[in-house]
């Protein structure tokens, strides 16, 4: 059989890709070296909780188009993000609030936090040299101390002092009590999961799991007139020009026999000599009951630990510097050259989506190629 669109991975690039070549007509078949659908979204079903198995993916945009789009496959619940952070045991509000300035100085007024603030960041004169300077001339040496130099460090392998500046572009400061950590227009969880999502957009679409593409690229470009490949892409290269960087994440997943771990769905742990990096306790997403409503008298936790990519280890996060963009741009010479072959996604262009850059990507790509 001839197929329209090989389309590589069956994540929310791939899947929509999919959702949408089928409806105009196109015959299209998925390929995933994984034994799952639903890429980095996947969600499995134990205890009653709908655990986020590649780390926690919480939906949030304001771009009216994606919320519309990805709603008529999913119903999403009123889920807000608000983390807690936790420094050697004192717990602070996450974005950085009233109720973070006011646990950390004792101040009461927006205007007392601004002045602190304000204060602290005369630290720094001129232009910020690294992230620990870009840091503290936004929130001052206090808050950097605490909420964000451990964290940070843990996250990408490195002295804060030896990450550039631009990685922090802004740390969001709010003079009000609101926990709201996006702020988006647009927020929540698929009720039931992000698996059942994802099923939802490829009904009725040929899938083939445990199906390796770059091992078996001959054979699988010969069945399509076009592929749609959403892997690394430098391993579709085999790597001719070097290897991109990636950082990965590792976890460490608990069943509890306790209703209740740590009250909320992720508590960062901001000190250096905790080695992970938060902690999710996933049924918090779902607000602690099953899909009867009925409370869960178990609970499952999540570790995370950050780490260095290396071959074989999932890629999580390119590594958005000058000497990775320069390496991206050669790729995306060849890639351009590649006739039939469009690349797409978080590992295919090598950009650090979120959920909804990647669904608006997708539609992108839909408009431009399937018009």
């Amino acid at each position: 059989m001839k197929y329209d669109y090989l389309i590589v991975g069956s994540g929310l690039y791939g899947a929509i890709f999919a959702h949408e070549a089928k409806a105009k007509g196109k015959l299209v078949l998925v390929v995933d070296k994984r034994p799952n659908i639903a890429g980095n979204v996947y969600t499995k079903k134990q205890e009653g909780i709908n655990v986020h198995m590649y780390g926690a993916h919480i939906f949030h945009t304001n771009d009216k188009r994606v919320w519309n789009y990805i709603t008529q496959f999913a119903e999403f619940n009123r889920f807000t993000n608000s983390p807690v952070a936790n420094y050697k045991g004192e717990l602070y509000s996450m974005p950085f609030n009233m109720y973070t300035f006011n646990k950390m100085w004792g101040v009461v007024t927006p205007e007392e936090a601004a002045a602190k603030i304000e204060e602290q960041k005369k630290e720094i004169n001129g232009e910020p040299k690294n992230l620990e300077e870009q840091a503290i001339s936004l929130v001052g040496r206090d808050i950097y101390e605490k909420l964000v130099k451990g964290y940070t460090e843990k996250q990408w392998g490195r002295d804060c002092k030896e990450l550039p500046a631009f990685i922090i572009k802004r740390l969001p400061v709010r003079l009000t009590f609101d926990n709201n950590y996006f702020n988006a227009l647009y927020q929540g969880i698929p009720i039931g999961g992000y698996t059942k999502m994802v099923e939802n957009l490829l009904d009725g679409i040929e899938v083939r799991l445990n199906t390796d593409y770059l091992e078996h690229k001959a054979e699988l470009d010969a069945l399509a007139d076009k592929v749609v490949y959403t892997g690394p892409i430098d391993a579709y290269f085999g790597f001719k020009l070097g290897t991109l960087e990636y950082r990965s994440v590792r976890f460490e997943n608990e069943t509890l026999d306790i209703p209740n771990f740590q009250g909320n769905a992720a508590v960062n742990y901001t000190d250096r000599e905790t080695p992970w990096t938060r902690i999710i306790e996933h049924k918090w997403f779902e607000f602690g009951k099953d899909e009867d409503g009925n409370d869960l008298s178990k609970t499952i936790i999540s570790r995370e630990y950050s780490s260095e990519w290396k071959a074989g280890d999932e890629p999580y996060y390119p590594v958005n510097d000058e000497k990775n963009g320069q390496l991206y741009a050669k790729y995306k010479e060849l890639a351009d050259k590649e006739a039939g072959v469009i690349f797409g996604g978080r590992l295919g262009e090598y950009k650090y989506y979120d959920m909804d850059t990647t669904i608006a990507s997708a539609l992108d790509m839909c408009e431009k190629e399937l018009s």
